[in-house]
């Protein structure tokens, strides 16, 4: 999760995470350019001392989190519990495979779709609208409707304006 933009970067799901599967993870995240600075993580056994090499590598600091302080990371522990509360609460994934593709589609509407407060509020990826909507204050502006669709096979939905056929 990139704190500043409250943006899911990546998810992944596996039954058993080693330290190899998550070097994996951030090879996936940091690519080969990233403006990136710090990683902040707990002192679960994962994170090994090859793991912070490999981050090293990627050029970014190692900030460890207090131990048993889980709001030292209150951001990353805010979002597993909405993660938990609005998607995990109300399916059951049958396999590693399922969750996954949840999870996507889950980061995919928390990153497009869900407003953050401490964004103003608005979206970390925010969509250009396709109508002007400053100017209409609480009524549709004509020939426009809401369209909306279904996220997570219609546990949340997504609305937006768009212009009505002629």
């Amino acid at each position: 999760m990139e704190i500043g933009l409250r943006r899911i970067l990546h998810c992944n799901v596996t039954a058993h995470p080693t330290a190899e599967w998550m070097t994996q993870q951030f090879r996936e995240v940091f690519g080969d350019l990233h403006p990136y600075q710090f990683v902040i993580r707990d002192h679960d056994s994962i994170f090994s001392a090859s793991l912070d090499a490999a981050l090293s590598g990627f050029g970014v600091r190692i900030l460890r989190t207090p131990v048993q302080a889980p709001t030292a990371n209150a951001h990353y522990e805010r979002l597993v519990g909405t993660i938990r509360r609005e998607c995990l609460d109300y399916l059951i994934p049958v396999n590693e495979r399922h969750l996954h593709l949840t999870l996507k589609e889950f980061a995919a509407s928390y990153n497009r779709a869900r407003p953050h407060s401490a964004l103003g509020p608005g979206t970390p990826d925010p969509i250009l609208p396709g109508v002007a909507t400053s100017n209409f204050g609480h009524q549709l502006p004509t020939s426009c409707r809401v369209r909306t669709k279904p996220v997570l096979c219609g546990l949340h939905h997504d609305y937006r304006l768009e212009r009505e056929a002629a």
